[in-house]
């Protein structure tokens, strides 16, 4: 996918309109208090100088005149090259790889959480778990993009 590798802004932002416009069609089951991108371990972020999921979210959450909290999550362990893994492997390679950054207020939270592309659904999932776990409401996981082969859909709540 393109805007994994490249940082183009307004790609993102046609993303961040989709998206809104699918979840101002779902009216309140799919209310939000917040937007939030999956985030990338840090020297990942550092090599790139961007997050793939962040190009998105920030736009979503202007679009839909929610705040965008890009510090509420944290990746705690680098992600492995997922080139090389098995599907199982890549679930396990999510297992306590995210946190919710110290200090966050996450209780009560309706969380829209952003993922640029589905695979195994690993990822959401595990940021769900973190969210879930802090006292999050509801996390509703938001997705660009799928990988061939992976009929889920581009919603889904917790």
């Amino acid at each position: 996918m393109l805007l994994k590798f490249e940082q183009i802004e307004p790609l993102g932002a046609w993303f961040a309109e989709q998206l809104a416009e699918a979840v101002s069609a779902e009216g309140k089951k799919l209310s939000a208090d917040v937007v939030v991108p999956v985030p990338l371990d840090r020297l990942r972020e550092r090599e790139r100088r961007y997050n793939q999921a962040a190009l998105v979210s920030k736009p979503l959450g202007k679009r839909l005149r929610l705040p965008h909290k890009a510090v509420l999550l944290v990746r705690t362990l680098a992600r492995p090259d997922k080139q090389v893994l098995s599907l199982l492997e890549r679930r396990q390679s999510v297992r306590g790889a995210f946190a919710t950054r110290p200090g966050s207020q996450v209780d009560n939270l309706r969380v829209l959480l952003v993922h640029h592309v589905l695979t195994t659904e690993a990822t959401l999932d595990a940021c769900r778990r973190v969210l879930r776990d802090a006292r999050a409401k509801s996390v509703i996981g938001l997705r660009v993009a799928r990988t061939i082969g992976n009929p889920l859909p581009s919603t889904r709540q917790w």
